[in-house]
C-alpha cells in the first residue's frame, strides 16, 4: 500500500473509541510517527491525561459544524465515539477505532469523575454497559456501511503490552512510512492504571 498523498488527498485520519478508551495514547502515537495532527491543546493534560488530551474543540460541535474538517485534511483527528456518525460523505476516513475491556473503561471514568470531585454513580455500571455495548454495535454497522471510510479496530490492553505489532499495523493501515519505533517510544504502560 502507497503512502497517502497527503497535499493531494481528500482524506482524513480520524481516531475513536468510547470515553476513556485510549485515543489520546494513539493520537501521541501517530503525531511521534510523523503524522500532522489537528489539535488546539485548549484541554491541557492532568492526571488522568499526563500526556494531554489531542483534543480539538470545534469537533464537539461537529452536528452543527461541519466547516473545520477541510482543514483535517492529511492530518488525524481525534472523533468521540460517539459523534463518527455526523462526519460527512464529503471527506475520505481512514478510523482507527480503539477497543477498551469495558470494566476497564468504566473504572477509568469513576477514577477520573472522582479526581475532578464529581459524583461517579449517576448509573450503575450494568446500565452504562449496556448503553456502550448498544452504541458500539451501531458505529459498527455505521462504520461497515460506508463507502468513504476505512476502519481498523485495535485494542487497548495490545497497544501497551504489544506496542510494536499494534504500530506496525497501524502503519500499514495508514500506507506503511511511517516511524514505528516512534510510535512504540511514546507507549508508556505506567499509565495503564485501571486493569481488569
Amino acid at each position: 500500500m502507497e503512502r497517502m498523498d497527503r497535499e493531494n488527498s481528500n482524506r482524513i485520519v480520524v481516531v475513536s473509541g468510547l470515553p476513556r478508551s485510549g485515543t489520546s495514547m494513539v493520537m501521541q502515537m501517530l503525531e511521534a510517527a510523523g503524522i500532522p495532527i489537528l489539535t488546539d491543546h485548549v484541554r491541557t493534560a492532568d492526571g488522568d491525561n499526563p500526556s494531554g488530551y489531542y483534543e480539538y474543540e470545534r469537533v464537539k460541535k461537529l452536528r452543527t459544524d461541519k466547516d473545520w474538517l477541510q482543514n483535517a485534511v492529511g492530518k488525524a483527528v481525534k472523533v468521540i465515539s460517539y459523534l463518527l456518525m455526523e462526519l460527512p460523505e464529503s471527506f475520505d476516513y481512514d478510523v482507527v477505532f480503539i477497543r477498551r475491556s469495558m470494566p476497564e473503561v468504566l473504572a477509568s471514568q469513576r477514577r477520573m469523575l472522582v479526581r475532578r470531585g464529581e459524583p461517579a454513580d449517576k448509573q450503575s455500571d450494568e446500565a452504562m454497559a449496556a448503553a456502550y455495548g448498544k452504541h458500539l454495535k451501531q458505529v459498527a454497522d455505521w462504520l461497515g456501511r460506508r463507502g468513504n471510510v476505512r476502519v481498523m479496530y485495535i485494542e487497548h490492553r495490545d497497544t501497551i503490552e504489544r506496542s510494536e505489532k499494534v504500530a506496525a499495523s497501524v502503519n500499514e493501515f495508514l500506507g506503511g512510512a511511517y516511524d514505528i519505533d516512534a510510535m512504540t517510544g511514546v507507549v508508556d504502560s505506567k499509565l495503564y492504571r485501571q486493569r481488569a
